[in-house]
């Protein structure tokens, strides 16, 4: 499996998508603006960032959550909105459209998730999207998805600041998580794992992009400029550690 898109908790998805195309990105809706919880920069190819929010009363229905998109799922995406703005998850997509016989490989190398769910989401064109998608039991570890019907990667995208491609994801992982996350991430070039104290996304590097970001408007994650320099200093870290 490799990564299919990296999570940002916002507030206000308005306001957020608004910093976001002032910072330059091309930001389109997943669903009709008024109504929408879900805003996604795409690539071309490879991972894309998903701003996302969620109800301000969702700690107060979890059960209901559980029941409508699968097991662990409310207490995952009221973990999102506690933690506050900033990278809340990360999604990792089959090669498969089903995802049972994934999960059925996981659960026997020890990894257990809460059952597929069939989701439809209509776009602003009026386009469906079909996928499914299933939460690990541990809410820290990546979740799963299905491949997009049909496929929603744009062929080219067109970000005013030069952003051209996801190019590297610093994933922490906790101690105890290493064997699920590197199964679940599998040998995607994209990730890179580091020692951390929870498992999560701490950073997101972009290949074109032509100056750094002003923080003040990326709403907690950090994005920044691809740099090789970076990897060789952490590289180099971790051989003198």
């Amino acid at each position: 499996m490799r990564c299919s898109h990296v999570l940002v908790w916002v507030d206000d998805l308005h306001r957020a998508v608004r910093d976001y195309r002032y910072l330059g990105f091309q930001v389109d809706y997943a669903s009709e603006e008024s109504k929408a919880r879900h805003a996604h920069v795409w690539f071309p190819q490879g991972p894309i960032l998903e701003l996302l929010t969620t109800p301000g009363n969702a700690r107060h229905f979890t059960w209901l959550i559980d029941l409508i998109a699968g097991r662990g799922a409310g207490r995952r995406m009221v973990g999102w909105a506690g933690a506050g703005e900033g990278f809340c998850d990360m999604a990792v997509v089959s090669e498969t459209a089903d995802l049972a016989s994934v999960l059925e490989e996981l659960h026997r190398d020890g990894v257990t998730a809460g059952r597929p769910v069939r989701w439809v989401r209509r776009r602003p064109d009026g386009q469906r999207t079909r996928f499914q998608f299933a939460y690990p039991a541990r809410p820290g570890l990546p979740f799963l998805v299905s491949p997009y019907d049909p496929p929603q990667h744009p062929a080219m995208s067109c970000h005013p600041n030069g952003a051209g491609a996801v190019t590297r994801i610093r994933l922490g992982v906790a101690a105890g998580d290493e064997t699920a996350v590197t199964r679940l991430v599998g040998d995607d070039p994209t990730v890179a794992l580091e020692p951390a104290t929870t498992t999560g996304v701490r950073a997101v590097e972009l290949a074109g992009l032509r100056h750094e970001l002003d923080p003040t408007f990326l709403h907690g994650a950090v994005i920044r400029r691809n740099s090789k320099r970076m990897d060789i200093i952490a590289g180099i870290s971790d051989h003198l550690s």
